[in-house]
């Protein structure tokens, strides 16, 4: 009960309506921060553009160490649940800690018969103990996605990020600090030895990422990726630094930081969330773009002061002409929804979006136009 209480603190604050915040302003002013992204006039260009986002983005998340190779991801358990197997997995991530997942193996998948994959990115919520279980569960999303998605057709991966799940009190200072504390030490630890929390959260990510790839029943070339809020922002940065996903549906977090500051919401994102210097080099739009021009569907409440609206519709407008010059109709391959009204949750028609998205794009591969 009282993680479901923290979680509705959170969605509560979330869901209040940012004020002007003068502070902001002040503070801006004696700094210099990127001007929004400036569009190029050719594609040429913008494949020379995109190469410099990426590699700056890598370098701002730190000094990652490598990612452990698929051979070191073990399947430790397996479970019967009729239409599809409930696999347990887990991999040492070569930075002290042990990774544990899950896999939803339908079972009309197999070697002869691929299937399409969607690596599933947890959110955030406050609820440190829940992580992979949100694939089990209805804390996040409305229904289990999990079971949802197998029984669907998919392989569906979804791992713990650091200080969730079974993560949770196995960081730096070990099981005194759980929670929002343990979250803390992770991101001061990994600042010290010269990288990011967030750059460690992806790494894993994309090991996960890595292991669904090689599974000998699914279709590397129909990967989708999603999730909402914090699973959100993982899933478009997972687009950004990495090439194999096809698709993506982001629920919640589309945010542009320019506006965050200026609606005095820095306090609706979590430390695991800051790149240091990000800002002298460009907002996210510039990450958000290096999806194009694969499908990406973005839905946001109008309500959900941790993405001021403003700054999604911003983000919208560039990303779109991103789209446009790779030759791509923005309306049909990059999507901004924003429900009115709505705060930072996850509708039942936008879960009916999600399936029809990944359904179009993923499982049926729809023919991308000059998609390299």
């Amino acid at each position: 009960m009282r993680t479901a209480a923290v979680c509705l603190i959170l969605l509560h604050t979330l869901m209040q309506a940012a004020e002007p915040n003068p502070a902001a302003d002040a503070w801006l002013a004696k700094t210099k921060i990127a001007p929004p992204l400036q569009v190029p006039a050719s594609l040429t260009a913008w494949h020379k553009q995109r190469t410099q986002i990426r590699a700056t983005l890598n370098e701002l998340l730190g000094d990652l160490p490598p990612r452990p190779p698929v051979s070191a991801v073990q399947v430790t358990s397996r479970e019967d649940k009729g239409a599809y197997t409930l696999e347990t997995i887990q991999f040492d991530n070569g930075a002290g800690e042990v990774v544990k997942g899950y896999v939803f193996v339908p079972k009309t998948a197999t070697a002869l018969s691929l299937a399409p994959a969607i690596l599933y990115c947890h959110w955030h919520g406050g609820q440190y103990d829940s992580g992979k279980q949100e694939l089990l569960q209805t804390n996040a999303t409305p229904v289990a996605a999990g079971p949802a998605l197998a029984e669907a057709g998919y392989v569906v991966l979804g791992i713990d990020a650091p200080c969730f799940g079974e993560r949770n009190g196995h960081g730096p200072d070990g099981p005194q600090q759980k929670g929002s504390n343990g979250e803390m030490t992770a991101a001061k630890f990994n600042l010290w030895v010269g990288r990011t929390l967030w750059g460690m959260m992806i790494r894993d990510d994309l090991t996960a990422l890595d292991y669904l790839c090689s599974r000998p029943e699914v279709d590397a070339q129909r990967i989708g990726v999603t999730g909402i809020s914090m699973g959100s922002t993982r899933s478009w940065w997972i687009m950004a630094l990495d090439d194999r996903p096809r698709a993506a549906v982001c629920v919640g977090c589309m945010t542009r930081y320019e506006e965050l500051i200026r609606a005095g919401m820095l306090k609706a994102h979590g430390i695991y969330y800051f790149v240091p210097g990000m800002l002298r080099h460009f907002d996210t739009e510039s990450v958000i773009a290096l999806g194009a021009p694969r499908p990406m569907l973005f839905m946001t409440g109008d309500q959900d002061s941790g993405s001021p609206v403003e700054g999604v519709r911003h983000i919208g407008e560039i990303v779109s002409r991103i789209y446009l010059l790779t030759g791509m109709n923005d309306a049909e391959y990059f999507e901004n929804k924003i429900y009115p009204g709505v705060g930072h949750v996850y509708l039942p028609e936008m879960w009916e979006e999600t399936v029809k998205w990944m359904d179009r794009w993923v499982r049926n591969a729809e023919p991308l136009k000059q998609l390299k």
